[in-house]
């Protein structure tokens, strides 16, 4: 019966090390410095763009909404995510790509291990279209956000 019990124990532990052996912690992208980051694209780069960002977004297909409050000049965004009650942002970062101004964000709470939003502002249609990376289950999903409205 303790033989049991112990081995029980052992399984659940390695069982739930496995689990969590493929959770990812990712940190937000390095800021280049002005030395690093090409001329064109520093100039290419607005604060005002970042403005385009900022609003509560909803994800139809959970009602899920991503709220930019503010872009910093180097990107560093606050933001915060609800579904329906709050949930941990690690980091948010807006960048200007290609001609394209992104948006990637990290949640870091319980069942949120690490799942990360990668978006792009689709201006024609004032939306934020992307990839949500669901960390537990180790798999992307194509994903967007419309506007709400005030």
């Amino acid at each position: 019966m303790i033989f049991s019990s112990l081995s029980r124990r052992l399984f659940l532990v390695v069982l739930c090390c496995t689990a969590f052996a493929g959770c990812k912690r990712s940190e937000p992208p390095a800021t280049p410095k002005a030395a690093d980051a090409p001329s064109a694209k520093v100039a290419a780069t607005p604060a005002g763009d970042w403005n385009k960002l900022r609003g509560r977004w909803l994800r139809p297909d959970g009602g899920y909404i991503l709220e930019i409050r503010s872009v910093a000049d180097d990107g560093r965004a606050e933001a915060a995510y609800f579904n329906p009650d709050p949930i941990h942002v690690a980091w948010a970062r807006a960048t200007h790509a290609d001609g394209k101004l992104k948006l990637d964000a990290e949640l870091r709470d319980v069942n949120y291990p690490g799942c990360l939003y990668k978006l792009t502002y689709v201006p024609d249609r004032d939306q934020l279209t992307g990839t949500y990376f669901q960390a537990q289950m180790q798999q992307t999903h194509e994903i967007f956000f419309v506007r709400e409205q005030q």
